[in-house]
């Protein structure tokens, strides 16, 4: 499925309503995510975004680690709604997990000093980048994705579970798949109140 940049930006959306049905392949899914890490900008060129891709069980997986996490401070009598919560990303086809990679970060500290405080910023920035471009690449195959924040809760289980470096920071979750309904109403506030133009 094609579509022109501006209207994949414009038809992008959260999607809570996915499901496991087939939208693409798998290959397809990964090329998507392997262009995006390698064209997405970042600071002084660093290269510092780290991507998991979760399919199938290993989807699945992380879904109940989230679970399993979040059981343990949502007290059980109010766990109902946090269940189904996770129940609705879990029934998608899949999930990426946005990271940073932070031994890059603090190298370009130690090489640029000056900029020291503005690193860790600017790193969030370029991951901010590399979620849109897939994201947004997501939806001009038709998949539906929502973009999620369980850090630091799952770190050490999602750690453990996908060996993955002790430098690589957890940004964010996309959990993706095809939707199974339209997302609400979107209100926009004036354009002339969120940009100046000057000649």
């Amino acid at each position: 499925m094609e579509k022109q940049f501006m209207t994949a930006v414009k038809d992008r959306r959260s999607y809570y309503g996915i499901s496991k049905d087939f939208v693409v392949s798998d290959e397809r899914i990964q090329e998507i995510v392997r262009d995006a890490v390698k064209h997405t900008p970042s600071p002084f060129n660093s290269q510092s975004a780290r991507v998991l891709v979760l399919l199938g069980a290993q989807h699945d997986a992380f879904w109940e680690l989230t679970k399993n996490e979040l059981r343990k401070v949502v007290p059980a009598e109010n766990f109902a709604p946090t269940d189904e919560k996770i129940n609705s990303f879990a029934s998608g086809y899949g999930t990426i997990l946005f990271f940073e990679d932070m031994s890059v970060v603090e190298g370009l500290q130690n090489q640029f000093p000056l900029y020291k405080d503005n690193f860790p910023l600017w790193s969030h920035h370029s991951s901010g980048m590399h979620q849109f471009v897939i994201w947004t690449a997501l939806e001009m195959e038709g998949f539906g994705a929502s973009l999620q924040h369980y850090a630091p809760l799952v770190d050490e289980a999602v750690r453990a579970k996908w060996n993955v470096p002790t430098n690589w920071k957890l940004i964010a979750q996309m959990p993706f798949g095809k939707p199974t309904a339209e997302p609400g109403a979107k209100e926009f506030q004036p354009l002339e109140e969120r940009i100046k133009v000057y000649k």
